[in-house]
């Protein structure tokens, strides 16, 4: 399986770099992943909130392929705990998922053709995060994933 990151817009901040960084090196020894960025909206001044989600959807749409699996990272999402997310992955994996693309969307959400083309929804929170925390935020939980389903000692209950 692979799995994908999409997000809009890229991290300036150093030190969400270092962190992504870190877990995207640790991630290397449990499975094919990579983070896709989506260029922020030209010139959004000029635009409604509607119109930056229909363009975000455009460029969102290009990145998925009909076959992929898509979850949003969404506040209104499923909650899980990192054993239940784990065992989500596990269970994907199992049913022969090729690929497992999770996208974060820009400032005001998704347009709804990208809801209508998800599979299911994410929330990492009841509490709001900006959009560069959620992905160190998102990859540490998919590491801390990996270590859950091979039993190693990074997570502990």
């Amino acid at each position: 399986m692979k799995i994908t990151l999409l997000a809009v817009g890229k991290t300036e901040d150093k030190y969400l770099i270092v962190g992504i960084d870190k877990y995207l090196n640790r991630l290397k020894h449990y499975i094919n992943f990579n983070i896709v960025i989506i260029p922020d909206i030209k010139n959004t001044k000029n635009l409604t909130e509607p119109q930056q989600k229909t363009k975000e959807a455009e460029f969102i749409a290009k990145q998925i392929n009909p076959t992929d699996v898509v979850v949003l990272l969404d506040e209104k999402g499923k909650k899980h705990s990192s054993v239940s997310f784990s065992e989500y992955l596990n269970k994907q994996m199992i049913g022969s998922v090729q690929n497992l693309v999770f996208i974060i969307g820009g400032p005001y959400g998704f347009d709804e053709s990208i809801y209508k083309r998800s599979n299911t929804s994410l929330s990492l929170s009841d509490m709001t995060f900006s959009h560069q925390m959620v992905r160190l935020f998102f990859v540490e939980q998919l590491y801390r994933a990996f270590t859950i389903l091979k039993n190693e000692p990074y997570h502990h209950a």
